[in-house]
Parts: C-alpha cells; structure tokens; sequence
C-alpha cells in the first residue's frame, strides 16, 4: 500500500522522535532498581565516606537503594575498570576522585582512560589534606619543620596511604618546592599509615582531613598546616603550607561518574538531585564536621576539574619520577 506524502511524513517524524520520547521517559522512572556506587578504596576510608554521605541522600530522593560496593586496589583502578565495563544505564557509578587523575599519568598502561571513557556528572566535595606530624617532632610550623628536616636530611619518615596516592604525590609536591628530603614510607591505606604515625614510627603524614582531624582535635598529632589554597572552616587557626611555600596548593575532591553512554537525561537527574543534596543544611553540616566543603556544579564543571587535576599532578609524578609498584 502506497502512503500519501503528507501521511508518511507525519510517520517517519514520529519514528525519529521515539528514541528522544523514550530516553526521556527512561530518565523519568530511573532508577529502577538498585544503583551500585563503586568505591576504589577500602571502607572507612576519606573516599568512603563520601559516597556513603551521598547514597544516604540519593536513597532518600530517588526511592532506590544507593549501595556502596568498595573494590579496592590498585590505587582504585580496579573500581575504575569494573565501571567502565558496566551496562551505561546508570545503575553502576563511581566515586572518582583525586586518585583517578593521579592515575592517569602513575600508570604506563591502563586498560582505560579516565576522560574517554567514564563521563564526569556532579562534584561532590573538597578538602583540604592536613600536613600532620608526631608530637614527638620538635617543629611547631612549617618553617621549623623545614629548618629541622634541612638538618637531618633523609632521617624523617613520611608516611601515605600507598605510592601515588594523594598523601605521598602532596608530600612529593613539598619536597620539591622546599629542598627538603624527606624518606617515603608507603602503607596499605591511610589508617595503617596514621596508627603508625601516632606511635612514632613515622614522624609526618600529609594526610585527609576527614580520617586526621579527630587525633588533631585530641592532641595526639600535631597539626602544621593545611594543604589547601585558603584555610580550613574547620581549623582555622591553622595556617596554609602556601603561606610559607608561596604556590603551595594540594587539595582531596570527590564527585560521580557513569560509563560513557550514559544517556544525558539520566547524568542530569542525577546531577541536579546530588546538587539539591549539597544545598541541604544538614547534608552541609555533616561536611562541615569533617572538614569537607561541598560544591556543586555541572557536569561540565566537573569535566573540567578532572582535566586540570590530571595535568597538575602528571607534572609532579613525572618530576619525581614517581612509579606504580
């Protein structure tokens, strides 16, 4: 049967705008069923801590279960991987952070890559790092700390969460623009690094401030100062780094991503209800306590980030020659 123009026009307009009808209307129901948020660290963790504060309020707004799944190792490349592989359906995210963007660039051959193929969609929260040391140490600032590490060169134990993490590529960053040597001491995750840190086998540890603050808070570490660009709600009696080592900044974000593919819609919905979350005055209260500032912004703000923060820290993992073991 032969279709007048008019009628097969009509047709095939409505045959092209089903698969738009369809995404929208996707986007409206999900989710629909539970949504797994990868988390490329063990639990407890700074890191931890974030997707969980963000599932509870995604939860709570959406009407599905957000449940965090920790998969550790490999500096959260494991994680990484398992979401890049994932259906982009938006059932499957993942908590990217600093550790993502160091990645890049810390190991030679991934079986991915971070801007291709996971798509940024809101930022979550920023922190300062927190350059903490034994009180043992006979330094109150960081000047003193300097002149003291300048005297014993390579007698100072600086201790991380692992090689590459954010703790040792911001203590790697201090070495380089103070001319001190400080001894590296890797640890399995940032809680063994800091039990050994309040024991005194290590004597300094640039360390999160949502797993450091309460041992500051109790005088069992001492606080020089804040990795950040400006001080810290939190403490702010405590001076910069940068108000000492001019240029100094080093700072922890998290924020969401999906697979790449996944529909628009879908990264929006979830953008605008995390940003309401970051709006929350209880939700900011809860930052507040661990030292965390929220802030949102749209994908293509958090696009953006992780593009400036791969670049910034590729530079000083080069300059250091810094190697994943």
């Amino acid at each position: 049967m032969k279709l007048p123009r008019r009628q097969f026009l009509h047709l095939a307009m409505g045959t092209a705008a089903l698969p738009a009808v369809s995404r929208v209307a996707w986007a409206q129901t999900y989710p629909t069923k539970p949504v797994r948020i990868i988390v490329g660290f063990a639990p407890g963790g700074a890191t931890d801590i974030m997707a969980r504060l963000i599932a509870q309020w995604l939860s709570e707004r959406l009407g599905q279960q957000f449940v965090i799944e920790n998969r550790p190792g490999a500096g959260g490349n494991i994680a990484t991987d398992a979401v890049v592989r994932a259906p982009p359906d938006g059932h499957t995210l993942l908590l990217v952070g600093t550790a993502q963007a160091i990645n890049a660039t810390l190991y030679d051959k991934l079986s991915f890559n971070l801007v291709r193929d996971i798509a940024p969609v809101a930022s979550i929260a920023g922190g300062t790092l927190v350059m903490v040391v034994n009180p043992s140490v006979p330094a109150r600032t960081v000047p003193e700390f300097i002149a003291y590490a300048k005297t014993n060169p390579g007698k100072i134990n600086m201790a991380s969460q692992g090689v590459g993490g954010t703790g040792h590529v911001s203590g790697e960053l201090f070495k380089m623009m103070t001319g001190v040597n400080l001894l590296h001491v890797p640890y399995r995750g940032a809680g063994p690094a800091l039990i050994d840190l309040l024991g005194g086998q290590v004597q300094v540890m640039f360390a999160a401030t949502v797993s450091s603050i309460e041992y500051i808070r109790a005088g069992r570490l001492r606080a020089l100062a804040v990795t950040a660009a400006a001080r810290s709600d939190a403490m702010p009696d405590i001076p910069t780094v940068g108000e000492f080592v001019s240029g100094y900044e080093a700072s922890n974000w998290y924020g969401i991503g999906v697979p790449t593919g996944t529909p628009a819609e879908i990264i929006g919905k979830l953008n605008k209800e995390i940003n309401a979350g970051l709006a929350d005055a209880k939700v900011k209260a809860r930052f507040a306590d661990l030292g965390e500032t929220p802030f949102s912004g749209s994908p293509a703000d958090f696009g953006m980030l992780i593009a400036a923060e791969t670049e910034k820290w590729g530079k000083v993992i080069r300059a250091a020659n810094i190697k994943a073991e």
